[in-house]
């Protein structure tokens, strides 16, 4: 019996810590980037909320030198906040991603990082990573 049983309130915390929180499915559209010119990619990210209990979420994006989240070619990292998500609810975010003068070709890998937040996004309660791959051409 937990603290919270004498309250009436469930103490879902430790259950969100010990599973996976979100299935996360990325797209690029187009799937490849331009190399040596200015081109972009829309990278589409679909989380859902995988476990019983409504989250808070967000995600980082985190990109490598040579390409950028915006046009000026400076941006490395971007967060997206997703708000209040449902059990078994999706969520997507649209990211452009960018590449310029200094883009060479090959394969670039991009991290995503998504959040479960409490009380609001300075608290992280869990998080996962994923790693994905846009090749320029």
């Amino acid at each position: 019996m937990g603290i919270f049983d004498l309250f009436g309130k469930k103490d879902v915390a430790t259950d969100l810590r010990k599973q996976m929180p979100y299935n996360v499915v990325t797209e690029f559209v187009p799937y490849k980037l331009k190399a040596n010119s200015r081109g972009s990619s829309t990278l589409a990210i679909t989380l859902k909320n995988t476990t019983q209990e409504p989250v808070m979420g967000s995600v980082v994006v985190e990109v490598p030198e040579r390409i950028s989240l915006d046009t000026t070619g400076i941006s490395r990292e971007k967060e997206v906040r997703l708000g209040m998500i449902g059990p078994d609810e999706n969520k997507e975010a649209k990211i452009e991603i960018f590449s310029g003068a200094g883009t060479d070709k090959g394969e670039y890998t991009v991290t995503i990082t998504a959040f479960i937040h409490y009380r609001d996004y300075a608290h992280v309660l869990n998080a996962m990573k994923k790693r994905t791959t846009i090749e320029a051409v």
